[in-house]
């Protein structure tokens, strides 16, 4: 044997030894993985499911929301609307609406993203969504199998599943006691649907169905006229300026004391006029 074999081999034995020894995983002492998953790209949301938050919360220490008067206003109320190729048309009257089914809700997923009236929703809020209520309305929810009741404030769309009436905020779930279970049969009953309610001495909402927009009076003239032939509801013309500082000129029916009066208003219109009326909502501190 030659003395560079022996010295090769020597230095291979030396490099072998001061090289690092793989570790092998421990069993016993596995490494704390976060509760909370790395947010990722999906659509609109940055997680991919949804869930509960960290922090539990009390049932006990959780308020009903306070039914209020509130002006239902155009925006999230379009009617019809589509969603998943399903076309969905709003409640024209919606004050005796009462409903048995199963609910469901949503949490983290959907934090602090954009309700269908432009709020932004908050899992600790006591809200809900609907598919087929006007936008806000106050709902109070039984939850049938513990009888424990509660209130919440209608400002979202869905949920989009045929076997699911509402989708309620965290808080609600938690409130109901159905939280960990992700559904409950209820029974869900409208409150506070008054909107002709008069806030204070100078407040007062009209509601009104534009059907038009000119910037020539006589064109206006001229719909308001054959609208009015007939019609049983009183067609007005609205002139102001446009955002292009441009004069335009609105034609309008009403006014109506309350939403549902102006859903009712719209049958009768649609049977006279092809167009498709929006919603215009007016407040003395609009």
């Amino acid at each position: 044997m030659s003395l560079r074999f022996v010295f090769a081999f020597a230095m291979l034995l030396l490099l072998a030894a001061c090289a690092p020894v793989s570790q092998v995983p421990d069993s016993s002492s596995k490494t704390p993985v976060s509760a909370t998953p790395k947010p990722t790209n999906h659509g609109r949301y940055q997680q991919q499911h949804d869930g509960a938050p960290l922090v539990r919360l009390d049932p006990a220490t959780i308020v009903d929301a306070t039914p209020r008067h509130e002006p239902i206003r155009a925006s999230g109320n379009t009617s019809p609307y589509v969603v998943n190729g399903k076309e969905y048309t709003l409640l024209a009257d919606h004050r005796r609406y009462k409903e048995r089914g199963i609910a469901s809700w949503y949490g983290t997923k959907f934090d602090g993203h954009a309700t269908s009236n432009g709020e932004t929703y908050s899992l600790y809020d006591m809200s809900a969504a609907h598919r087929t209520l006007p936008i806000p309305v106050y709902v109070k929810v039984t939850n049938l199998r513990n009888g424990r009741t509660a209130v919440v404030r209608v400002n979202d769309r869905g949920p989009f599943h045929s076997d699911r009436i509402m989708d309620l905020s965290y808080a609600a779930a938690v409130k109901l006691g159905f939280s960990d279970q992700g559904t409950a049969p209820v029974e869900i009953e409208i409150i506070d649907t008054d909107n002709s309610h008069v806030v204070s001495g100078t407040e007062a909402t009209r509601y009104y169905l534009q059907v038009g927009a000119f910037k020539q009076l006589s064109s206006a003239t001229e719909l308001q006229r054959n609208l009015s032939a007939g019609l049983g509801y009183p067609v007005l013309i609205a002139s102001g300026s446009g955002k292009r500082g441009n004069d335009l000129h609105r034609v309008r029916v009403g006014p109506f004391v309350d939403y549902s009066s102006a859903q009712a208003a719209k049958k009768v219109l649609k049977q006279r006029w092809s167009g498709e009326p929006h919603l215009v909502v007016e407040t003395n501190d609009s």
